[in-house]
């Protein structure tokens, strides 16, 4: 799909971040979008910015939408086939996320649950809802986020991460088998897994405010700085998730740090979670995003949707 010119697009978690950002591009190419949000304030600003993006003739609608409800994912595509006037879409960015639950054994159930249930049932519900509109496409893609804590599931060895990281996980083997379950099904068309480093975002603020938490000064304060220390922009992600798309990449890795983690990991994975390994990315200036990404989480949950 080298042409995203009048195709249709649906976003999930569209009101801010890699979500926005991919919406922004994607209008600006003609592309006909259907975002959602769990805000309708963010999603509706999404889609103002997009619409002055847009040709003329471009139709971009926004949604509120819990994607972790399905009956609230099902209602959505039915409002989609209703807007927009269609039977099909040709593109699913399964992108919404938050981030906390990061400890198991002695952590909050509500926070592990709600966690687990966005990033991972997010993209189930959503795959289900739209899959037959994709097939019903000339060619389709369907674009998982996952993060590099769905091949490292890990902050560093002195904070938990595991809601997140047993949903990234998920989404990562989902996506893969999709690629063999699409070609010999639906062979038009194609799955793309991405997986994101620490990514200049909103999510920790969005996190804290989904699952209930206070948000307090601190809060506002870490979230900015999780924001902009990050190596990669938001923008930047959107531009190269839509590369890999182009170039029908079924694996997408998104900042040098994900690319730098990805390798480590891959050459010594029995190390993976030792504190060697951490004065390993130290050494390779990797870790001051994973410190940051571990402040967000002692914080507020961190995740790069």
């Amino acid at each position: 799909m080298q042409d995203f010119q009048n195709k249709i697009a649906v976003v999930t978690g569209g009101g801010s971040g890699m979500g926005r950002d991919l919406c922004l591009q994607l209008a600006a190419e003609g592309c006909h979008i259907a975002l959602s949000d769990i805000s309708m304030e963010t999603a509706d600003e999404t889609r103002d910015m997009a619409t002055s993006l847009a040709p003329s003739g471009t139709r971009i609608t926004s949604h509120d939408c819990d994607v972790s409800d399905e009956k609230s994912v099902n209602s959505w595509r039915d409002a989609v086939v209703a807007e927009h006037e269609t039977d099909h879409v040709n593109l699913v960015f399964n992108n919404a996320g938050i981030g906390g639950g990061g400890a198991f054994v002695d952590g909050s159930r509500d926070d592990w649950e709600r966690t687990f249930g966005v990033c991972w049932y997010g993209v189930y519900y959503c795959s289900r809802a739209f899959m037959p509109m994709l097939v019903a496409s000339e060619e389709g893609h369907i674009v998982n986020t996952s993060s590099i804590n769905g091949f490292w599931a890990s902050l560093g060895p002195q904070r938990s991460h595991t809601a997140y990281s047993a949903a990234k996980f998920a989404v990562k083997g989902f996506t893969e088998a999709l690629v063999t379950d699409l070609r010999l099904n639906a062979p038009h068309v194609k799955a793309s897994v991405v997986m994101p480093g620490h990514i200049g975002t909103g999510i920790a603020l969005n996190s804290t405010q989904v699952l209930g938490h206070e948000v307090s000064s601190y809060v506002t304060e870490m979230s900015a700085q999780f924001r902009n220390s990050a190596p990669t922009t938001s923008e930047q992600a959107a531009t190269i998730i839509l590369d890999g798309v182009r170039a029908e990449r079924w694996r997408i890795l998104v900042g040098d740090d994900a690319h730098m983690i990805d390798s480590m990991v891959r050459d010594e994975p029995e190390e993976a979670y030792e504190e060697s390994f951490r004065e390993r990315l130290v050494e390779q200036n990797t870790m001051a995003g994973v410190m940051n990404r571990q402040r967000g989480e002692a914080s507020f949950g961190s995740a790069d949707d």
